[in-house]
């Protein structure tokens, strides 16, 4: 994750991962190598390219690969995982995406939102 901790000019987007450990949740100021998470914010529909270029870095460990995607018009978090070498979305319970030109990825719909 490194190289995607800094700038880099022949990426498609120029925003940076962060790491958040466990210590943000404990209050403790020395990080841990057990519990961590990488954050990245994209300001609107700035991040094509992302996914493949997740997917083609040499992953210690591709398996235990899980990315979060929340586009500015979903109503939560996509899952997708490295399946076969590609990030591939897992379909979540009573949730749906669907074709959305100015998404990278479509719109993920609840279909459980107005349920009474």
């Amino acid at each position: 994750m490194e190289p995607l901790t800094r700038p880099d000019e022949g990426r498609d987007w120029y925003q940076c991962f962060a790491r958040v450990d466990d210590g943000v949740f404990g209050g403790l100021h020395t990080p841990s190598d057990e519990c961590y998470v990488w954050v990245v914010q994209f300001i609107r529909h700035n991040w094509r390219g992302l996914l493949s270029h997740l997917e083609s870095l040499a992953w210690p460990d591709p398996y235990s690969v899980q990315v979060l995607v929340r586009d500015e018009d979903d109503d939560c978090f996509g899952l997708w995982m490295i399946y076969d070498g590609k990030l591939v979305e897992v379909p979540l319970p009573r949730t749906e995406r669907e074709p959305f030109s100015a998404s990278v990825t479509g719109v993920l719909s609840r279909t459980d939102r107005h349920v009474g």
